[in-house]
């Protein structure tokens, strides 16, 4: 009797997305567009404080905007 592949999951991919990789132009520049710091301040931090995604904005002392346009609070 055959054994039974393991199921797959959506764990590897979760992880994915909280890493930066340091070697890949793509991810650098992804942080760096959205940090708004240089691809070699990023790679800096990725040195610094290992590829966590949180870690590296930490270290970058980001804010993120978001472009939602301006908003007015409306009075009635």
């Amino acid at each position: 009797m055959a054994k039974k592949a393991k199921k797959q999951t959506a764990r590897g991919r979760k992880q994915d997305r909280a890493r930066v990789a340091g070697g890949q132009d793509y991810e650098v520049s992804y942080e760096a567009k959205k940090t708004g710091r240089s691809a070699a301040s990023v790679k800096k931090a990725v040195k610094k404080v290992g590829n966590s995604r949180n870690q590296v904005e930490k270290r970058l002392g980001s804010v993120i905007k978001k472009s939602l346009g301006t908003t007015r609070s409306r009075s009635r």
